[in-house]
């Protein structure tokens, strides 16, 4: 088990459509952490800026940006880029700073000012770009795929498109109680099912929409957070970040095929299932111990399929789950407390950083008409294109 680092302050900007720079969502996340922590920007010994995405790649070096925007004052930057898994990536590059003793204090911060509608590649020919090719050969935007992932859970496992509604109802129900959320309005499996379809089953109110917003974290080793005076501080106890192994045998963004199992049979757990594994064994709990769990919902079906990836339940029950009411709040194992990626959408280098953000007001107990009674271990999970996994466990 990894020695732990604490969350000292947590800090986010609405996220919606705000026609601003990225710099301010961030830098105003950034503040509020800071001001949550009790710290001043003179205190940080180091920054960490998950980069900022255009068009689907890095766009800005986010650690000097971030820096500069608060004001140069020589602390080690450092910035990071995992596709949807930056924020949990720069979240390990904070703690393996503090575990190895080159910062007391780090701040990590992720913002983005999203393009309107799917993300799509850059301009120019990068035919060695897997992304750019399922893109440009296939037209395969992220809408196509997730509808594939969709159809897979129906073929698979029965899985019907009112499940996947009922997915919506659910987070939009939670969304509707975070002041940090974009859309607050709670919806209807009807006005799910009345939606236009965009990548058959799935609808428009199935997938997530691209937006603006920042979140930050302030971590601090345990000592310096116990001079600090905090004496309880949520800790994160686990952070993985492990790739797919050969053969890849379920198709995953952004390739257009998966691995042939023809020679070498594929491993025992698939490559979001190892993901979970992986923070769990680092943690030293299983997934009976969890509170509460965020997951990445790029879609109402994909958010099913964590179910069954974090071990929540079997193979193939994902759904029965959800209609059992376990998922809820008041659940056995509330998901997407926040109201996940359908009420925030994606702001891609700060949606993993937000989701630690709410498992710390969950295990705070600051969580409001969100709030999990007792939370003492919360999980985040998320992946990232070209093989970056993502999962977080804080406790409390």
């Amino acid at each position: 088990m990894t020695e732990e680092v604490a969350v000292l302050g947590v800090g986010m900007h609405p996220w919606g459509k705000w026609g601003r720079s990225f710099v301010e969502y961030g830098t105003a996340a950034a503040r509020a952490a800071l001001t949550d922590a009790g710290l001043e920007w003179r205190d940080i010994g180091s920054i960490i800026g998950a980069d900022t995405v255009r068009g689907g790649y890095p766009g800005y070096v986010a650690g000097a940006t971030f820096a500069k925007a608060l004001g140069w004052q020589g602390a080690r930057i450092t910035s990071v880029y995992a596709a949807c898994a930056s924020g949990a990536q720069a979240v390990n590059a904070g703690r393996a700073q503090i575990l190895s003793g080159l910062a007391d204090v780090v701040l990590v911060v992720g913002a983005d000012a999203a393009p309107k509608g799917f993300f799509r590649p850059a301009g120019g020919d990068r035919p060695d770009d897997p992304d750019w090719l399922r893109f440009r050969v296939l037209g395969a935007t992220n809408p196509a795929y997730f509808g594939l992932y969709a159809r897979r859970r129906m073929a698979v496992h029965g899985d019907t498109p009112e499940d996947f509604a009922q997915v919506k109802v659910k987070n939009s129900a939670l969304g509707a109680a975070n002041p940090y959320a974009r859309y607050r309005k709670q919806v209807t499996a009807a006005e799910v099912a009345a939606s236009a379809v965009v990548a058959d089953p799935l609808r428009l109110l199935d997938i997530c929409a691209t937006s603006d917003g920042g979140a930050a974290l302030v971590l601090a080793g345990m000592e310096f957070a116990r001079r600090h005076g905090a004496r309880d501080p949520v800790r994160i106890r686990a952070v993985s970040t492990v790739t797919p192994r050969y053969p890849n045998a379920v198709l995953d963004l952004p390739d257009m095929a998966t691995d042939s199992a023809a020679a070498v049979p594929p491993a025992a757990e698939t490559f979001r299932e190892s993901i979970a594994s992986a923070a769990y064994e680092e943690a030293g709990i299983g997934p009976e111990e969890l509170s509460f769990a965020e997951v990445y919902d790029l879609s109402t079906a994909l958010e099913l399929q964590w179910y069954e990836d974090l071990r929540l339940c079997g193979e193939g029950e994902a759904a029965k789950l959800l209609r059992e009411g376990a998922t809820a709040l008041g659940g056995r194992i509330p998901v997407n407390l926040s109201g996940g990626l359908a009420s925030f959408g994606e702001a891609v280098p700060a949606q993993a950083i937000a989701q630690v953000c709410e498992l710390t007001w969950q295990l705070r107990g600051d969580a409001g008409d969100r709030q999990v009674a007792g939370a003492r271990v919360g999980i985040a999970a998320n992946q990232g294109l070209f093989g970056h996994g993502s999962a977080v466990i804080a406790v409390r």
